[in-house]
């Protein structure tokens, strides 16, 4: 097998799907210290800051949330999927890479993590879960863009 075509350079954020979206949120900002980044009633997200990565809160009655089916339990899982930071970001090379290693490659899309937008392909890993693999920003964190500053 080949080297892959990147590196990892930590983890992005975490996707949690929850029951009580009030209850998580202050455990996780009044317990942990995480800070509110973004919030899109819209979808069902609640995004917080803990230290360089964030940790996603998607009620389960959301938009998003439904997605996954039923609640965290014995018959629903409460992790959506964990996201790994990549460079490069060579988006042929990676699906070249990742399709040559028998990985079931998902959606393609920008999305926000941890450093702001930047590209991101989802994949599976061998039991189901889902992967994703998020490349550079192309736009700083919200957080870095209201105190003016830039990645």
């Amino acid at each position: 097998m080949n080297a892959p075509p990147f590196r990892l350079l930590r983890l992005d954020h975490v996707v949690l799907r929850v029951r009580d979206l009030a209850a998580m949120r202050a455990f996780y900002c009044g317990v942990l210290g995480c800070a509110v980044e973004r919030d899109r009633p819209d979808l069902g997200l609640l995004q917080l800051r803990a230290g360089e990565s964030l940790i996603d809160l998607v009620p389960v009655d959301g938009k998003l949330g439904r997605l996954g089916g039923a609640a965290p339990g014995t018959e629903g899982h409460n992790v959506d999927h964990l996201c790994l930071r990549v460079e490069p970001f060579d988006r042929e090379a990676l699906a070249a890479y990742l399709e040559a290693a028998g990985a079931s490659l998902g959606e393609f899309g920008e999305r926000y993590g941890a450093d702001g937008m930047g590209p991101s392909q989802y994949l599976r890993d061998p039991e189901g879960n889902t992967v994703e693999l998020k490349g550079p920003p192309t736009s700083p964190p919200v957080a870095a863009s209201a105190a003016g500053s830039t990645p």
